[in-house]
C-alpha cells in the first residue's frame, strides 16, 4: 500500500511521518492529482496543525490551485447554459463540472480541466452548431478522428474555445455505442435533476453519478487520474451512505442500466484500497468481495497497480505490465474484435502529423483531464 493511500484512509498517520516520508508523501500526492484533496482530508480529521510549515505550503496550494479551477469551471457553465438555452437544448453536467455545480463533497480540492456535459443524441447537431458559433471549435482536424469519435464513440470530438482556452467534452452516452455495456441514456436524462440555485442546469442524479464514475474508472487506458477517480467514488459513496435504503436502489439502478459489472468493481477495489464503509448485505448482494475466477485475480494484479499514485516509489516489476494490460483492457472494452483491429492498425499506418494532432493548450496539465 502506497504511503498516500495508507495517509487516505486513515490520516492520524501523519504524526508519526518524518521529514522524508512527508516529502514522499507530496511528491506522491502530486503525481496522484490529490494535493487538494489530500489538504481537506486532513483538515476534516483536524489534523491542519499536525502538518509542518513545508508541506503544509504545498497542500494549500493544490487546495488553492483547485478553487481556482472551479472558479474558471462555474464561469463556462453559465456561459454554456447561455449558449444551449438560447437553442432549447438542456444542460446536463457529468463528473466534475456536476460535484462543483451541486456543491458535493467529491468537488473539495478535486483538479480537473475540462467540462463534460450530456446532450440527447438528437440534439448534438444543433449543440455543436450553437457552441461553435459562440467560439468553441474542434480539437482534431484529422478527417479519421473525426469519423471515429462520430460514428463509433459516446462523445463528439473534444472542443476548445477559441479565446478562454477551456476544453469541453459533449455526450451523448456513458460509453461508446460498440462497447459490450450499452446504458440506455435516455434513463440518465430522464432521472437527472436540477442544480439549486442554476436554473437550466441540471446533473445525473447521485446514483448515476456514482454509476458514470465507475464505467469512467473501469473503462479507461490511462492510469495517471485512477486514484482520483477512487477517491471521488468512495465520496460519492460516502455521501450516498446517509440513506441506507440508497444502496439497495444503487443496485437496482446499475442492473437496470446494464452496469452491475463496473458497479461491481468500483465497490470491490472502493473497499479493498480506501476502506469506504458499505453494509455486509450490499457486499453479498453485488458479489464485490467475492474470490472470482481467474478473470478476476488478473484485474486484481492489474488495478493494485494502476489505483496507485503513478509515482515511482510505488511501482514494482509488474506495473509497467499492469499499465499496459490497462491500456489493451480499455480497447478491448470499447470496440468488437474487428473494428479494434482496423482502428490500431489505421493508426500504426497513420500516426497523426503535427497538423492533425489535437490542438494543445498550456494552460493545462494533461494529467488534470476529468
Amino acid at each position: 500500500m502506497s504511503l498516500l493511500v495508507s495517509v487516505l484512509r486513515e490520516p492520524a498517520a501523519i504524526r508519526s511521518l518524518d521529514g522524508r516520508a512527508w516529502d514522499l508523501l507530496i511528491r506522491q500526492a502530486r503525481h496522484a492529482n490529490l494535493l487538494g484533496r489530500l489538504h481537506y482530508r486532513l483538515a476534516d480529521a483536524g489534523l491542519g496543525a499536525a502538518v509542518p510549515a513545508h508541506p503544509r505550503s504545498h497542500l494549500q496550494s493544490g487546495a488553492a490551485m483547485a478553487e481556482a479551477q472551479h472558479h474558471s469551471i462555474r464561469r463556462e457553465i453559465r456561459h454554456l447554459r447561455q449558449t444551449l438555452d438560447a437553442h432549447g437544448i438542456p444542460l446536463i453536467l457529468l463528473k466534475g463540472a456536476a460535484y462543483v455545480a451541486a456543491g458535493l463533497p467529491a468537488a473539495r480540492g478535486r483538479l480537473f480541466a475540462d467540462v463534460d456535459i450530456l446532450l440527447p443524441q438528437e440534439r448534438l447537431a444543433d449543440a455543436e452548431s450553437a457552441l461553435m458559433v459562440h467560439g468553441w471549435v474542434s480539437s482534431s482536424t484529422d478527417a479519421y478522428d473525426q469519423r471515429y469519435y462520430r460514428r463509433w464513440m459516446h462523445e463528439l470530438p473534444a472542443l476548445r474555445h477559441l479565446f478562454r482556452g477551456s476544453v469541453l467534452d459533449v455526450h451523448h452516452t456513458i460509453l461508446p455505442p460498440t462497447a459490450r455495456l450499452k446504458p440506455d441514456p435516455r434513463l440518465l436524462i430522464e432521472a437527472s435533476i436540477p442544480v439549486p440555485g442554476l436554473a437550466g442546469v441540471r446533473t445525473l442524479a447521485l446514483p448515476d453519478l456514482i454509476l458514470h464514475s465507475a464505467c469512467h474508472l473501469f473503462h479507461e487506458g490511462e492510469p495517471d487520474n485512477l486514484l482520483r477517480d477512487l477517491t471521488d467514488l468512495d465520496l460519492l459513496l460516502r455521501q450516498l451512505a446517509r440513506e441506507d435504503a440508497a444502496w439497495d436502489a444503487l443496485l437496482d439502478r446499475a442492473d437496470r442500466l446494464q452496469l452491475v459489472g463496473p458497479l461491481r468493481l468500483a465497490l470491490r477495489y472502493c473497499q479493498r484500497i480506501l476502506d469506504t464503509p458499505m453494509p455486509e448485505r450490499i457486499i453479498a448482494r453485488s458479489g464485490c468481495q467475492a474470490g472470482g475466477g481467474a478473470g478476476q485475480r488478473l484485474l486484481d494484479v492489474i488495478y493494485t497497480r494502476v489505483l496507485r499514485p503513478q509515482h515511482p516509489s510505488t511501482a514494482d516489476f509488474f506495473t509497467p505490465l499492469a499499465r499496459r494490460s490497462l491500456y489493451i483492457r480499455a480497447h478491448w472494452l470499447r470496440m468488437p474484435p474487428l473494428l479494434l483491429a482496423y482502428h490500431l492498425a489505421h493508426k500504426a499506418l497513420f500516426p497523426p502529423t503535427p497538423e492533425t494532432r489535437p490542438l494543445s493548450n498550456e494552460k493545462i496539465d494533461p494529467k488534470d483531464r476529468a
